[in-house]
C-alpha cells in the first residue's frame, strides 16, 4: 500500500504542475503558474522520495492533497465548473483516500 502512495502522490504531482502550467499558458494565470508549481513540485518530489522508501510520503501526500481538496473543493461549490476545479477536487480526493488508506495500513498492528 505504501507503493501505491507514493506513486499515486507521483503521478498527482505531476498533473498539478501541469495543470499550474496550462492555467498560466491559457488564462496568464501567474497564480496558477506558481502555486502548481509548488504544490506539483512538493507531491512529485515526496513521491519520488517515497518510492525511494522515505516513510513520510502518505502523511505529506494526505496533508499537501487535503489541502488542495478543500481550496478546489470550495472553487467547484462556488462555481460548478468542471473543469479545472471539479476535476482537481476528484483528483485530490482520490489522493487523500490513497494516502490515508496507507497511513492506516500503516498503523494497524501486525499479527
Amino acid at each position: 500500500m505504501f507503493q501505491a502512495a507514493a506513486l499515486v502522490t507521483l503521478i498527482y504531482g505531476v498533473l498539478v504542475f501541469l495543470g499550474g502550467l496550462i492555467g498560466y499558458l491559457k488564462a496568464k494565470s501567474k497564480p496558477s503558474l506558481i502555486m502548481g508549481g509548488l504544490f506539483g513540485i512538493a507531491l512529485a518530489a515526496a513521491g519520488i522520495a517515497g518510492l525511494q522508501g522515505w516513510r513520510q510520503t502518505p502523511l505529506c501526500g494526505a496533508g499537501l492533497s487535503l489541502f488542495l481538496l478543500a481550496f478546489f473543493g470550495a472553487r467547484y461549490a462556488r462555481k460548478k465548473k468542471l473543469m479545472p476545479a471539479g476535476m482537481l477536487t476528484g483528483l485530490s480526493f482520490v489522493s487523500v483516500a490513497v494516502n490515508l488508506a496507507a497511513i492506516l495500513v500503516e498503523q494497524a498492528p501486525r499479527s
